[in-house]
């Protein structure tokens, strides 16, 4: 290793004492490590910043290089300064001498190493569903037993679901540092987590692990703006290093070279956005029309087509209609031949008791309702039927009685008529810690669900999260258990809290057959459809709703967006990059 570039990696200038395991050999020159994702260049081996660049240069599509530990970045970068830039991220060490591991605690789920194919897909998965570039499936797995790189998996203990991912690169194993190190890339975790602490955990098992090796210390870079990982790194002992990352201009990366987004476009919500992102990469014009409200024109080759979000000019008025009737909707899919729930409309008392009644159980939601706003589910009582009709009428003049069909909510996603993407929504739901109250605890998963899902994503603290609770011999004000885990809401709405796991390859012909038959019904080209069912690898089913507009953003890594602007678009489907 070169001086100065020594000196560079440093937090100051007093010498670093040898850490066990130190290389005696000379370190390597031009180190380059493949990390699946891309490829990590080790700066501080080149002698020469326009090798540096070089590299860099040679790229491959899909994936994302970046070279750490540049001394002179403004040099690397003036090689080629209309293809290169330099990185905005702040870097971060940990000095393993000093770091002292937490004391164990139930968490409700474990941290191991890679073990599985299957562990791939769902580390693939995390990295689409953040919009991360996702790693060569072969090539991680050719090296899952290489020394030089590991990956730490979260493991939700009751699901086996993989929630978290991190990489972790040996320096002494990478390219032969004379003072040993280590650093920690690509950290993620699933939307759709509801345990707190995984990113700490994931952290904190890579640094124990290269602590036992005798590493120095582990590094890492984050963006300069994301405050909630820069605090977290704080708490664990992490002080900034100044070092710098330069990247290529490509277009996984092109927010952090074009500068943060202003105006009309920054009104944008996450599932216009999406839109709007897929076809200016593709090269179609897009014309704002209203962001707030998620209006825009896209147009290309004499082509023009008015969106709101996934809703387009080829959805006629009468299919629209037809999709926001909900009693509408249920009786032409019944007419069909499909499986629907029986309902009725909201009338006097004594016609709602009788409903109540004749199913026992039943659902009471407005009859033109989204988002999941005003739903109830499974009123005990007359009285308690009474309130949740009140509730629905908040959010709309009529209000549906439906049967209550017991079953996993799923939503099938259907775009010119062929099923492109299908999830389970599960309700809302909290973990125990043993010292927060209920109440507590559903601000901080309100506050991560709102940060994994653009703002788009909070639990209310209503009437009907009360009734929830109360119906499990819970309040707001009890503390649960450290590792108890809790539901606070029966409706599994996104808006509402609620989390998306995709099930897109374990759906069964069958309901793939009814979503694709239920769109052809209807004679509506993009629709969201919600099914409740037993298993998403069996054939029953009831459809409950049809939704003109399906958030798209939702259902990544399936690729939903790509499909949308194929059948706006189609000859602009080759020219779009491999996601």
């Amino acid at each position: 290793m070169r001086k100065h570039a020594q000196r560079a990696l440093r937090l100051d200038r007093s010498p670093l004492p040898k850490a066990e395991g130190a290389r005696s050999q000379a370190p390597l020159a031009n180190a380059v490590v493949d990390c699946g994702w891309g490829r990590l260049v080790a700066g501080h081996t080149f002698a020469d910043p326009a090798q540096v660049a070089a590299q860099l240069l040679q790229e491959s599509p899909g994936e994302r290089d970046i070279a750490f530990y540049v001394d002179k970045p403004h040099v690397v970068v003036a090689q080629a300064p209309q293809q290169l830039f330099v990185d905005p991220s702040e870097a971060f060490r940990l000095t393993l001498a000093s770091y002292r591991p937490s004391p164990a605690r139930r968490r409700g789920f474990t941290v191991r190493r890679l073990r599985t194919r299957a562990d791939i897909a769902a580390i693939n998965a995390i990295y689409r569903s953040r919009r991360m570039v996702p790693v060569d499936p072969q090539r991680v797995w050719a090296r899952r037993a290489d020394r030089t790189m590991i990956y730490a998996l979260a493991e939700d203990q009751a699901s086996g679901e993989v929630l978290g991912v991190a990489m972790g690169l040996d320096h002494a194993e990478a390219f032969n540092d004379t003072e040993p190190g280590s650093s920690l890339w690509a950290l993620a975790v699933a939307p759709q987590a509801t345990h707190p602490g995984i990113g700490e955990a994931l952290t904190r098992y890579l640094a124990e692990h290269f602590q036992a090796r005798g590493r120095a210390y582990m590094d890492l870079s984050v963006l300069h703006d994301n405050q909630s990982a820069i605090a977290l790194y704080g708490k664990l002992g992490f002080q900034n290093l100044r070092v710098f990352a330069v990247k290529r201009r490509n277009a996984i990366n092109e927010p952090l070279f074009t500068g943060p987004t202003t105006g009309d476009e920054a009104a944008l919500n996450p599932y216009a956005r999406i839109i709007v992102d897929e076809a200016q990469r593709r090269g179609i014009l897009v014309e704002l029309v209203d962001a707030e409200n998620g209006y825009f024109k896209l147009s290309h080759g004499g082509r023009s087509v008015v969106c709101r979000e996934s809703l387009t000019e080829l959805t006629s008025a009468v299919a629209m209609s037809r999709c926001a009737d909900k009693r509408v909707t249920v009786r032409l899919l019944a007419g069909a031949g499909l499986k629907v729930p029986q309902q009725t409309l909201a009338g006097d008392p004594a016609h709602n008791a009788a409903f109540l009644q004749q199913h026992g159980h039943i659902v009471v939601k407005p009859l033109d309702g989204e988002q999941g706003k005003g739903i109830s589910i499974k009123p005990q009582t007359v009285d308690d039927m009474e309130d949740a009709i009140a509730t629905a009428q908040q959010h709309g003049e009529r209000v549906l009685l439906e049967q209550f069909c017991e079953g996993q909510d799923l939503r099938i996603v259907v775009i010119n008529h062929q099923v492109v993407a299908a999830a389970l929504r599960r309700p809302a739901q909290v973990v125990g810690d043993g010292h927060a109250t209920i109440a507590e605890l559903i601000d901080k998963q309100s506050r991560r669900r709102s940060a994994a899902t653009g703002g788009e994503s909070r639990i209310p603290v209503d009437g009907e999260t009360r009734r929830c609770l109360a119906g499990q011999g819970h309040k707001l004000t009890d503390v649960l258990p450290a590792g108890w885990t809790l539901a606070v809401r029966k409706t599994a709405n996104l808006h509402t809290g609620g989390t998306i796991h995709d099930v897109t390859e374990q759906l069964h012909p069958q309901l793939r057959s009814a979503a694709e038959h239920a769109s052809r019904i209807l004679d509506i080209p993009v629709t969201g459809l919600d099914f409740l069912v037993p298993a998403v690898d069996g054939p029953d089913y009831v459809i409950i709703e049809a939704n003109e507009r399906p958030g798209l953003a939702n259902h990544e890594p399936q690729p939903t967006v790509q499909r949308f602007v194929d059948m706006l678009f189609p000859r602009t489907q080759c020219e779009s990059p491999t996601p």
